[in-house]
């Protein structure tokens, strides 16, 4: 009977956390200078319901991944909010941003942007703050990488400036 009843205060407590989102908001952006393209190639990734919610507020519309009837509106408005929560630039000189695509999954989405050509950079400053507009406790986890030389920082809202030398 004792084991019976906590196995079902197990099973209890487990579904209790079933409408619980997660308890941190938490992003990453990989920038990863490719030098045979000569571009950076940038990756964030993102809890897929604080995206879609960070879209919603700034756009004032829903927005839902996995599902097939938003997938034009999506990437228009990853485009456009790509453009205005990440820059780049090296050497003194701001970088185009070209947005790539995205993936998803149950639960994450992967953000894929790439920059203009740029000889090899000795030194990066980026622009981070996907999420700022709607959670004022963000964490954005930063890799730059060049020439295989990572360096990473954490950027936790509101500070979104980041330098690195190489």
């Amino acid at each position: 009977m004792k084991k019976l009843l906590l196995f079902l205060c197990c099973i209890f407590f487990l579904f209790s956390f079933n409408e619980a989102k997660h308890p941190y908001h938490v992003g990453s952006v990989e920038i990863n200078y490719n030098s045979q393209s000569k571009t950076f190639e940038i990756t964030g990734r993102f809890f897929l319901d604080d995206l879609e919610n960070g879209l919603s507020q700034k756009y004032g519309k829903s927005f839902h991944f996995n599902d097939a009837k938003y997938k034009t509106q999506l990437k228009e408005a990853l485009k456009n909010y790509s453009a205005e929560y990440f820059k780049l630039k090296t050497d003194n000189k701001f970088l185009k941003i070209n947005y790539v695509g995205y993936e998803e999954d149950n639960e994450s989405v992967n953000l894929y942007l790439e920059s203009e050509t740029v000889n090899t950079p000795k030194k990066v400053e980026a622009a981070v703050s996907f999420l700022y507009n709607l959670f004022d406790d963000q964490i954005n986890i930063v890799h730059i990488i060049v020439n295989g030389n990572r360096k990473s920082e954490k950027l936790t809202y509101p500070n979104r400036y980041l330098y690195q030398q190489f």
